[in-house]
């Protein structure tokens, strides 16, 4: 999308953030959880800006040689415009230079379009998590992309 940047999240991009975040998912993230990625040194914390405005975030870490994508989340009204591919790609990359060999994610099993999604990423389903959402109770797919050197 051309105007988009992705930049740190900074603590002030949070207010916006939490907007995003309460309509996209049944059991959000509050500031605190935001607060604790942005200053957490193995942490990735973009937002994608457009005109202005905070229109996605990505929240992503890593230990040792393994990355785990947190959290990610687009605008509803500018969903489907590359933005969630284009700050996946820009962590990925980050995920590499850090010396990660493998990224993992959960994702909803009921939430095929997420699946889809990661799976044009190259991410494979390798596992489930019996009941890791709460809000409602579902399991949760782990996916995971292996990373060429």
């Amino acid at each position: 999308m051309e105007g988009l940047i992705i930049r740190d999240m900074w603590w002030s991009d949070i207010p916006q953030v939490l907007k995003i975040e309460r309509v996209s998912f049944s059991t959000p993230w509050d500031e605190m959880a935001f607060l604790n990625e942005i200053y957490n040194p193995s942490s990735i914390v973009k937002v994608s800006v457009y005109e202005n405005e905070i229109v996605g975030y990505i929240c992503a870490s890593s230990v040792i040689d393994e990355g785990h994508i947190l959290n990610i989340a687009v605008n509803p009204d500018f969903r489907r415009r590359g933005i969630a591919s284009a700050m996946l790609e820009k962590v990925i990359g980050e995920l590499k230079k850090r010396g990660c060999k493998s990224i993992y994610l959960e994702v909803r099993a009921s939430n095929t379009n997420a699946i889809r999604f990661y799976e044009n990423f190259g991410f494979a389903s390798v596992g489930i998590r019996r009941n890791y959402y709460t809000v409602p109770k579902e399991d949760a797919v782990v996916m995971m992309l292996a990373l060429l050197s």
